[in-house]
């Protein structure tokens, strides 16, 4: 049997996995799955990445990327925090100003960004963070049309990962640097983002990123910030049971003996704010100083866009039990949503962390358990399964019971969702503690 992997959570969502009755009651209201949101987990996020750059004494700005998660309630904290915003669309541009993140605050993120996206970005001052060498023309011939300075940051391609299909290499780099002198666009620095959380490689590589400011300035050039991007690794569930699930993980603890090419690393020994407080305290290959020293010494501001370490703990997601099938040693549990609520199936991967049973009430509750169950949608397709690993869970689910995702605030809940057989999307509740209860509400965008 697998072993279980169960997932870190806070005090509030224990208290509302204890007791159940609201979780339930918002089931059946909303007709369906639902997602649960947590902003105060948000602000207690995001003042952790503030506290890490003061505590190193090094000038940095937060930046929420916002393709995160597509609620609103958490753009609208950090528009209220005065944390930036990073965008990669003209919808997710527009979204963010409505709910008042000033054009100053957003930077502006993805690749082969449209003339629309340009033209936006400039009349609001937003950062532009150019891809490509074409990109910087356009980006140019908007400016001088709108009569604006644009502003702009150069996406470096990082050396380590050559074949990235993002950022400028070694020769663009140059190109673009003597294209910047002149009018049109103020070059405030540069920026690069890496797969994966080796922060010796992100420090390495932000070092070559000073040294570029400094190149840059020698020409005329401000260039005086640089972005590292976010790759700043969630811990989901103990080391412990991480080394135990990984060292007995056989095909047979799958349904259907699913195999996968990988997953996501769900236990980091450094995590959040820590992973930036270790970035700053690394010190560089080449250098005498550690990165914090580096950035200050230059004179130079650091930017970061987490959006997975934002949403720690800022979400989970509910299904209800629709049906249970015995199979031979397990079941197959069937909820009233889809695999697309949970994302890691976009990566032909695994959303790994064990679901909390929170059962229905009934006089016929069993826990002389564990009872392993794997877990599948609504839908007609075999592929469609939430989880394919068979959970031990320590009760024996039933028709009606609730599966509680935890921590899927982060990338989980909407990255590819869809209404396949005319399932609806599942909305997103916000949900905050008052005195000795909750309060929740719709988020604005499911209204």
């Amino acid at each position: 049997m697998t072993t279980a992997l169960p997932s870190h959570t806070t005090p509030e969502v224990r208290a509302l996995l204890d007791d159940g009755r609201l979780l339930h009651e918002l089931a059946h209201g909303l007709g369906g799955p639902f997602h649960a949101l947590f902003p105060e987990q948000f602000d207690a996020n995001a003042a952790a990445f503030r506290q890490a750059f003061t505590e190193a004494g090094v000038d940095g700005r937060v930046y929420y990327a916002k393709k995160a998660n597509k609620a609103a309630v958490f753009v609208e904290r950090a528009a209220v925090a005065g944390l930036g915003v990073d965008v990669a669309s003209h919808g997710e541009l527009r979204e963010a100003m409505a709910t008042g993140v000033q054009g100053a605050d957003l930077v502006v993120t993805g690749p082969a960004k449209s003339d629309e996206l340009l033209r936006v970005a400039a009349l609001q001052g937003a950062l532009v963070a150019v891809d490509a060498l074409d990109e910087l023309d356009r980006l140019q011939q908007v400016a001088r049309g709108l009569g604006r300075t644009a502003r702009a940051l150069l996406r470096a391609l990082p050396p380590g990962q050559p074949h990235s299909r993002f950022g400028l290499d070694c020769g663009e780099m140059a190109a673009a640097l003597d294209r910047c002198v002149g009018d049109a666009v103020e070059l405030e620095g540069f920026s690069f983002h890496l797969s994966g959380y080796d922060i010796q490689q992100r420090a390495d590589l932000a070092a070559e990123l000073v040294r570029l400011c400094r190149r840059a300035r020698a020409l005329g050039l401000r260039a005086d910030r640089i972005s590292v991007g976010g790759g700043f690794a969630v811990n989901y569930v103990d080391g412990e049971d991480w080394r135990r699930f990984e060292e007995s993980r056989r095909p047979e603890h799958f349904h259907a003996a699913k195999t996968f090419g990988g997953f996501y690393p769900y236990h980091s020994p450094v995590a959040g704010a820590d992973a930036l407080r270790a970035l700053l305290s690394t010190t560089p290959a080449g250098e005498d100083a550690d990165l914090a020293a580096l950035v200050r010494g230059a004179g130079v501001t650091l930017l970061v866009e987490p959006g997975r370490a934002l949403l720690d703990q800022a979400g989970f997601t509910v299904f209800r039990v629709q049906g249970v099938k015995e199979r031979d040693g397990y079941a197959i549990l069937t909820v009233d949503g889809s695999s697309l609520s949970l994302s890691e199936q976009w990566f032909d991967s695994e959303f790994l962390p064990d679901p909390v049973l929170v059962p229905d009430e009934r006089a016929d509750i069993a826990d002389a358990g564990p009872y392993p169950a794997c877990v599948g949608a609504a839908t007609c397709l075999e592929s469609d399964m939430p989880t394919w690993r068979k959970i031990p869970f320590p009760l024996r689910p039933a028709t009606g019971d609730l599966l509680v995702y935890l921590n899927t605030a982060g990338y989980q809940m909407d990255s590819n969702e869809s209404p396949f057989h005319d399932l609806p999307l599942p909305p997103k509740v916000v949900v905050e503690p008052i005195a000795d209860r909750f309060r929740w509400r719709l988020d604005r965008r499911h209204r």
